[in-house]
């Protein structure tokens, strides 16, 4: 079976689950056509709308199931899809977040959120009703995106996102260290609440020692090295659910600041290891950790058992395997 992922990279899945594909014996490939300082290439061939949009024909015949990504296709205005579903060939969407989060549905169980990367509610809507007459089954990476696309698609998979461990060695916080270190690695400030964090960060100087960095505009391989010698990383405090950073923070043994929307707890395992918080509780918590730097090491462990069981991209490639059998 070949397996087309495409055409917008996001978090490095594209690359990471075609690797877990090809370890068990699929072919699969990523197009990119979104490129960003991130740097993603593993298992991704970057390339442009335009040279899609020449092998469109090329590619549809290539290809057997076809995962598109971000609400993105092979075409701008998806009239590749009735000729993919002409031929009878397997499609799924997988859904992220930003590309169909309505503005007015993601503020009813969260008032921190920020929706300004999202497109406006007519336009996600156009996007969806024009791409399910021909594809019927989507992906999402948790229930705080699944709530905003369940009721366009026949069936909707929640498929967590997913990690290569071999690429990830822990390195637990020393308890013994004097001046712990935290970091902040905003992709976009406004959506991970870096002012919040911030100010946040200001007040506790006040009172407590410890170093403060904050990661911008750096390749994907560069930041891993800086995380691992982070003591604590504050992830994103508005959207109200853990995305890729907080993911690759526990794989490193790292203990991770996320706020997750209270009605979304109960849709995660319950040994999740993640520091709650929000920009109103964000202070006391950040203050917790920096006092305990036992508690600190203890949920680093605890985060890369959590990594293990549930983000594993070999894991994760099982569920896909099945759902592509089943479409």
């Amino acid at each position: 079976m070949k397996v087309f992922h495409g055409t917008t990279e996001i978090a490095g899945q594209m690359g990471i689950l075609s690797d877990g594909l090809k370890q068990k014996g699929f072919e699969s490939t990523g197009y990119n056509t979104y490129h960003s300082y991130l740097g993603y290439k593993d298992n991704l061939i970057n390339t442009s709308e335009e040279e899609i949009k020449k092998l469109k024909d090329e590619i549809i015949d290539s290809f057997d199931v076809f995962h598109f990504h971000y609400c993105t296709t092979l075409d701008k205005n998806y009239e590749d899809l009735p000729l993919i579903f002409n031929k009878q060939k397997k499609m799924i969407m997988h859904h992220w977040g930003n590309d169909v989060r309505f503005h007015e549905q993601a503020k009813e169980n969260n008032p921190y959120v920020y929706t300004g990367d999202s497109p406006a509610n007519e336009v996600i809507h156009e996007r969806l009703t024009k791409i399910t007459p021909y594809i019927k089954q989507a992906i999402v990476q948790d229930y705080e995106v699944y709530e905003y696309v369940k009721n366009y698609y026949d069936k909707v998979h929640v498929v967590p996102i997913a990690i290569n461990l071999q690429h990830f060695k822990p390195f637990y916080p020393p308890i013994h260290k004097k001046k712990p270190l935290l970091l902040h690695a905003p992709t976009n400030p406004d959506f991970k609440g870096t002012v919040y964090i911030e100010e946040v960060i200001n007040k506790l100087r006040e009172n407590y020692d410890f170093d403060y960095q904050r990661i911008e505009k750096m390749s994907h391989d560069e930041v891993i090295e800086l995380y691992e010698k982070a003591d604590i990383i504050i992830d994103q405090i508005l959207c109200g659910s853990y995305g890729l950073l907080s993911v690759e923070s526990m794989a490193l043994g790292k203990p991770v600041v996320t706020y997750i929307r209270p009605d979304l707890v109960s849709t995660f395992p319950s040994v999740l290891p993640i520091v709650n918080a929000n920009p109103d509780t964000l202070y006391e918590n950040v203050k917790i950790l920096l006092e305990q730097p036992l508690l600190r090491q203890n949920l680093g462990i605890l985060g890369r058992g959590y990594v293990e069981k549930y983000h594993d991209h070999r894991i994760i490639t099982e569920q896909l395997i099945n759902i592509y059998k089943n479409l």
